[in-house]
């Protein structure tokens, strides 16, 4: 599949390079995309929410009332969670949300991700540039330019950059990734996926 290689200014260089079939033209996988992406989001949650059942809530131990007599329900304890203050039934307890797949399948999801990306042409190469020092103004000019602006982007390097990510990482919907840290959720999540001419031939040697 071959693809024109733009400037910072959106405009055709003249050059134009090979996505490998290997990485942008395989059939995708959705299976593989849901387990890969279910995977990323269950590793960001913290796992830490807590409540107190009835044996951990602050509150005397006597018995509130006598057993019979009273006319309404008996009550042996004041931290019974029919009670206000009392402790919660079935609340949530420390968990871990870890979740494993293979090596293969997260390849395989990828990839697939990839494959969608290409098909949907939402995939832009640029040519590889850097600023001698962080220009937020400038990198938000070439995301006019490659009508990037007001949707998500992804913006694909092969080695990392202080003052390209420096230069991005106030601009709203956008995000930098060095090619070996690339994701199947965030390559799906954004709508324009930027690749650095260089970090294709990484990705292929990495990835297929």
């Amino acid at each position: 599949m071959k693809v024109k290689v733009l400037d910072i200014k959106g405009q055709e260089t003249g050059r134009q390079v090979d996505l490998p079939d290997g990485l942008f033209g395989v059939e995708p996988n959705e299976h593989a995309l849901y387990l890969a992406s279910k995977q990323y989001q269950a590793h960001n949650r913290q796992g830490t929410s807590k409540s107190r059942e009835r044996g951990e809530v602050r509150g005397s131990t006597r018995k509130i009332k006598k057993q019979k007599g009273t006319g309404t329900a008996r009550a042996g304890s004041i931290k019974n969670p029919l009670f206000r203050g009392g402790g919660r039934v079935f609340g949530p307890q420390p968990r871990d949300y870890f979740m494993k797949l293979n090596k293969k399948l997260k390849s395989l999801a990828r990839i697939s991700a990839l494959s969608v990306k290409a098909k949907n042409n939402e995939i832009v190469v640029l040519e590889d540039f850097s600023f001698d020092k962080p220009q937020t103004n400038a990198y938000n000019d070439m995301l006019k330019n490659l009508n990037a602006q007001s949707i998500r982007s992804l913006h694909i390097i092969g080695e990392y950059d202080k003052n390209l990510n420096l230069s991005m990482r106030n601009i709203p919907k956008t995000s930098l990734m060095v090619v070996k840290d690339i994701n199947t959720y965030e390559i799906l999540k954004a709508k324009k996926i930027i690749l650095s001419e260089s970090s294709i031939q990484k990705m292929n040697d990495l990835f297929v």
